[in-house]
């Protein structure tokens, strides 16, 4: 066997082990057949929010385990095809066996980090807030790329991007914005992503093209369905309505039909303009509100045992995760994990998963030995 090959073997095989390991294989086996036998059950319908969670259980542990049984079959596959190959002499086959390999150690190690995902939370839907921060324009342009960065990350994994409300700016980009995002561990991917964001570039809107500093934060919240209880108390909620903007036709623009609540005890507030009426997005913001009070409650929990900083902060200067630099040179570079690229376009078109990777394991500590 070719050296190169060799080394994917092994590395590929150190990860399915790994990936077996924190499964507990044995274990999730035999739960997989319990959940199984528990979704035949007829009567478990009788209660339709267990039956959705038994459900969603059985589907995400069957995903795992496929997921590990796919890259056994595909290593020893390719390890077939370039020992074959190799005899024979023939070198575009051989390519062809890298290739295939090559695929597999992309996957398991995007398995290896999505075995990471076992918060209480990560494999919610996720809400994505977005505010940009002082500066005007050039904030507001800033927050605009960011909202684009993040539904294209969305998108290019598989995931729906739904607009729950958009206040623009007055000249470009957005004030704030929020979107969910539906998909397999869309809130254990994206929760690293919470804090100040900055962008170092010339301005388009100065005519004397200087350099600019701006500032915009992300904001992340799990959503969260009825069978997590957060309780909240009616009387320490506000309740505003406004007219909507943006487009939605001309019902949407003539009636107080958008919803902003705030949690007084907390000063958390959130707004849902999405829907045609006030019905729809009261009980939209609603949603919204318990998730980040639920986001609230994981963050504690989280300070609690990792003695880690909250990762939402103000829009305040010297608290950005991330900087992004354009000019005098191109660099983006995570803060936390000291991650960069010189890739700026590939990362503001989302071509994020080397950050939220890294801030994953780092927020985890796990390494392949275990310890």
């Amino acid at each position: 066997m070719r050296p190169d090959v060799e080394a994917m073997k092994v590395d590929i095989e150190q990860s399915v082990a790994l990936l077996r390991r924190r499964l507990d294989w044995d274990v999730s086996l035999r739960k997989l057949d319990e959940l199984n036998a528990r979704v035949e059950d007829p009567t478990l319908w009788d209660n339709p929010e267990q039956a959705q969670a038994v459900s969603r259980d059985r589907s995400r542990l069957e995903g795992q385990i496929n997921s590990v049984r796919a890259l056994e079959t595909d290593l020893e596959e390719g390890v077939m095809l370039a020992d074959m190959a190799d005899e024979e002499g023939d070198e575009a086959t051989l390519e062809d066996a890298r290739e295939l390999l090559r695929g597999v150690k992309d996957r398991a190690a995007r398995a290896e980090l999505e075995a990471l995902l076992s918060g209480e939370a990560d494999g919610n839907d996720a809400y994505l807030e977005v505010n940009s921060g002082a500066g005007g324009t050039e904030s507001n342009d800033w927050a605009g790329m960011l909202l684009r960065m993040y539904s294209r990350w969305a998108k290019a994994h598989g995931y729906e991007v739904t607009i729950e409300a958009h206040e623009e700016g007055e000249q470009a980009g957005v004030k704030s914005a929020t979107i969910l995002i539906e998909g397999p561990n869309a809130y254990g991917w994206l929760k690293s992503e919470s804090g100040v964001h900055r962008l170092v570039r010339i301005s388009p809107y100065d005519a004397a093209a200087k350099r600019h500093t701006s500032f915009a934060s992300i904001g992340v919240s799990p959503v969260v369905d009825d069978t997590i209880e957060i309780d909240i108390n009616p009387s320490d909620v506000r309740t505003d309505t406004y007219r909507a903007s943006g487009a939605g036709g001309q019902h949407i623009n003539k009636t107080d039909s958008a919803v902003r609540l705030t949690h007084v005890p907390t000063n958390t507030v959130v707004a849902c303009q999405a829907g045609r009426s006030q019905h729809q997005n009261r009980d939209m913001a609603w949603k919204m509100l318990r998730a980040r009070l639920y986001e609230l409650e994981l963050q504690k929990r989280e300070a609690a045992a990792q003695a880690l900083a909250d990762a939402k902060t103000d829009i305040g200067w010297g608290h950005q995760i991330r900087s992004y630099v354009l000019q005098p040179y191109q660099m983006v570079k995570d803060l936390r994990t000291e991650v960069e690229t010189s890739d700026t376009q590939g990362v503001l078109d989302g071509d994020l998963d080397r950050f939220m990777g890294a801030a994953l394991a780092a927020r985890v500590g796990e390494t392949r030995d275990g310890n």
